[in-house]
């Protein structure tokens, strides 16, 4: 597996900082990169205390099972955002990120490589995007890895009342 890109472990170690301060905890449910995005925030600074987890479904069954993706193509919004709200729930946590997409080389539910869905649960919302990445499968991958931690850090900068606190 390549190394984490020097933008995504930025962006992971300012998510670590701001967790660290705030007492958020992140979670995330990955598909196609398979990992990669787990390890870039399992890298960063006391993820220990912050990264709750992932759930890396390759597998359609596990992404239905497991994270609530209704049946059907698996590379669309509602994957994405039923990929974010399952892990978050599953997981306790008060940001999430869910990514499902084509990394290539084939396409996948008609979606072409680099074709990817991005959803973001925090603050009882769900907020979805999709994006197109050129390259390689490898390049696809790491942009894609790059985006979602910034996704994810986005959604950390946002105010919110502190766990705990009245609200």
């Amino acid at each position: 597996m390549p190394a984490v890109s020097g933008r995504a472990r930025d962006h992971a170690e300012e998510l670590a900082a701001i967790a660290g301060r705030t007492g958020i905890r992140v979670a995330v449910a990955e598909s196609l990169t398979s990992g990669q995005l787990a390890a870039a925030l399992g890298a960063a600074n006391n993820s220990g205390e912050w990264f709750r987890g992932a759930v890396v479904a390759y597998s359609r069954a596990v992404k239905h099972h497991v994270l609530g993706v209704p049946e059907g193509p698996v590379v669309c919004e509602a994957a994405a955002r039923a990929m974010a709200e399952g892990v978050r729930t599953l997981f306790e946590a008060t940001v999430a990120v869910g990514v499902t997409g084509a990394g290539g080389p084939d396409p996948q539910d008609g979606q072409e490589p680099g074709s990817v869905w991005f959803a973001v649960a925090a603050d009882g919302e769900v907020t979805a995007e999709f994006r197109v990445f050129e390259g390689e499968p490898a390049e696809i991958l790491d942009q894609v890895v790059d985006h979602a931690v910034r996704l994810l850090l986005d959604a950390a900068r946002k105010p919110r009342a502190r766990p705990g606190a009245p609200g």
